[in-house]
């Protein structure tokens, strides 16, 4: 599914964009930016891997809004100078793609 392989794609810069903030950041909004970026793909995958649309919604759902989450992160880390412009765009961009993604699933599956 491409909305996964593309939250997987997230899940990896997100990663690797998070390593410039400060090491005291290390059990704050780094791991709080990792979790919710891992949570994206994983609850993905566990609607999907349910035998019925309404739980697959859910799913889909939550993890909708720990893309929510992550967006205001990245914002947080970006406005207290933690994270360049080039990481926050990259990171924001992709982020409002999985969420028109995310958003067009949940609506075709509620029809």
């Amino acid at each position: 599914m491409l909305v996964w392989q593309k939250a997987m794609q997230f899940v990896t810069d997100v990663y690797s964009k998070s390593t410039s903030l400060p090491q005291y950041e290390q059990f704050g909004l780094t791991s709080q930016m990792r979790r919710s970026a891992i949570s994206i793909p994983s609850n993905i995958a566990e609607g999907y891997g349910r035998n019925s649309t309404g739980d697959y919604t859910r799913f889909l759902q939550i993890a909708l809004g720990s893309l929510f989450e992550i967006q205001t992160q990245v914002e947080i880390a970006f406005n207290l100078n933690y994270m360049s412009e080039n990481n926050f765009q990259v990171l924001f961009d992709q982020s409002r793609e999985i969420e028109r993604m995310l958003s067009s699933l949940i609506n075709k599956l509620k029809k």
